[in-house]
């Protein structure tokens, strides 16, 4: 007798009409559709390139081919083929402001065919060239590493490797772990209360804590031993702190500043562990501290302000007034150059001394030069739903006021690359920015729960989110598309960071648990 094949599974069915309607979404590009008349711009410097407009048949307009052509048009030749990420305008109604959307895959489909661009008129596209190497997105949780006895409210991984991180957590200690092996190296203790900020020096060689306990604290991130004796002058809690960038440091004299809700902030010498400078005239909380690498010191505050400080003798610079509420966060377009200094993703780190500041002064300089000049862009994000674009060296007016948060905006950061900004808020949404001129591109809608904090790969391909909702996830920045859903914590995930190398994510939160997540 005939074996009889069983009937399909609902699922099996699923798949089978979901695969058909795949199939029938690939739609032909009609013959006669035409040509784009297209104008390559310069996305860092606005400036045009090649002389004028070129013709692109509408059926070869993808964005493979554009960047084949546009290598082509600056006499690029195979060796020195560089990736590009294309954006366009789309222009809206009058009154409103225009779109800035990718270039798609189908031009004719997605905006020619529906009316949203003319093949009549040029079309100008911004090119931004994307990094050499490539990180590939996360995808499993390669270790979950029980140890702190509280939530994990911060963590930060060495800016040379993925193989160590740091957290801080509620049970007052730090914790060093080696994310290789999934195991803990080292427990920080001395904190009396909880540890509310870790930041690795740029250079490897300590680790910094900020507690309730209004102290901070250096740490031998090798032996987990305490250096010296807590930095003490704070009268409340400390919220958060910023190195010194390595080429601006007096040579083995590394300083660190630390905000407080006491309204000021400290500079220490490390050294000594003596307050150098106190930074006062705030009039709330200081909930956030970035040290630029221009010799200026930017502080965000619950009194609404952003305060501008020179780090040579502590004096106020500027005052940013645009907030209606609290300013809960900050990030500086060089953040992550500093961070890491001379540690880069080909691992060679120069052998003297000199040869490590002038290797960290060349990569600031490279990321922080626009048309010429040394520009370092800030970006404030507050409780008033807004965030401000900032080039606080040159104006006190705010380059652009960033809409679209429908409530408080937690976490704000810029791609490695500076050309994007992503800021995470409580309305479950990250958005993502130009951080040229400030404009809207996109919103990352899938977290069901507010998003606390997210962190770029150090290609800018890829941002990391982590929510209430349990979940970290991971999001294309060419498609702005969920890459990858990672789910495996028990309870809100209040911090993350992308390894530097750009092999690991680390993350924890209310579970007490820290998870390394890696491809």
């Amino acid at each position: 007798m005939a074996t009889i094949v069983p009937p399909p599974s609902k699922r099996q069915r699923t798949d089978a009409s979901n695969r058909a309607r795949e199939q029938q979404e690939i739609e032909v590009i009609p013959s006669d559709a035409g040509t784009l008349r297209i104008q390559f711009f310069d996305e860092t410097t606005g400036l045009a390139i090649g002389d004028g407009p070129v013709l692109v048949p509408v059926a070869d307009a993808t964005p493979k081919n554009l960047e084949l052509l546009l290598n082509a048009l600056q006499g690029h030749d195979k060796s020195e083929h560089i990736p590009y990420r294309f954006t366009l305008p789309i222009p809206r109604k009058k009154g409103a402001e225009d779109l800035t959307t990718a270039f798609p895959s189908n031009v004719w489909k997605t905006l020619i065919s529906p009316g949203l661009i003319s093949t009549e008129e040029v079309q100008n596209i911004s090119a931004a060239p994307q990094a050499v190497f490539r990180v590939q997105a996360v995808s499993r949780c390669a270790s979950t590493i029980p140890g702190h006895g509280e939530a994990i409210l911060a963590t930060q991984f060495s800016p040379r490797s993925s193989s160590r991180m740091v957290s801080g957590s509620g049970d007052n200690t730090a914790r060093i772990w080696d994310c290789d092996t999934g195991t803990p190296v080292h427990t920080l203790k001395g904190h009396t209360s909880w540890v509310l900020a870790v930041a690795w020096s740029p250079d490897e060689s300590r680790i910094a804590t900020g507690s309730m306990d209004n102290t901070v604290r250096m740490w031998d991130p090798k032996t987990g031993k305490q250096l010296g004796n807590p930095m003490k002058g704070h009268t409340k809690w400390v919220t958060s702190l910023a190195w010194e960038p390595y080429h601006s440091q007096k040579p083995g004299e590394p300083r660190i500043a630390s905000a407080s809700k006491d309204a000021t902030v400290r500079i220490y010498s490390t050294n000594q562990q003596a307050i150098e400078l106190v930074l006062s005239g705030h009039k709330g909380s200081v909930s956030c501290v970035r040290w630029g690498g221009t010799g200026l010191i930017y502080t965000g505050s619950h009194d609404k302000t952003i305060k501008v400080w020179n780090a040579k003798d502590g004096t106020l610079a500027h005052t940013l007034s645009s907030h209606a509420h609290w300013v809960n966060h900050l990030a500086l377009s060089t953040d992550f150059v500093m961070r890491t200094a001379y540690y880069d993703h080909t691992g060679k780190v120069p052998e003297t001394e000199e040869g490590k500041v002038a290797k960290a002064k060349e990569r600031f300089l490279k990321a922080a030069t626009l048309q010429g000049e040394v520009v370092e862009k800030l970006v404030s994000a507050s409780d008033d739903f807004t965030m401000y674009l900032w080039e606080p060296s040159k104006s006190t007016k705010p380059v652009q006021r960033m809409l679209g948060h429908q409530k408080q905006v937690n976490h704000v950061t810029f791609s490695p690359d500076g050309l994007l900004i992503a800021s995470s808020g409580f309305d479950n949404h990250t958005k993502i920015w130009n951080s040229r001129d400030g404009k809207f591109i996109n919103t990352l809608r899938g977290h069901v729960a507010p998003v606390y904090q997210c962190a770029f790969s150090p290609d800018s391909r890829l941002l990391v989110t982590a929510s209430k909702d349990t979940t970290l996830k991971v999001w294309d920045m060419r498609t702005h598309k969920l890459a990858e859903d990672l789910p495996g914590h028990r309870d809100e995930v209040y911090a993350v960071d992308w390894s530097p190398d750009g092999q690991k994510v680390g993350s924890g939160g209310k579970d007490k648990a820290v998870r390394v997540w890696r491809h």
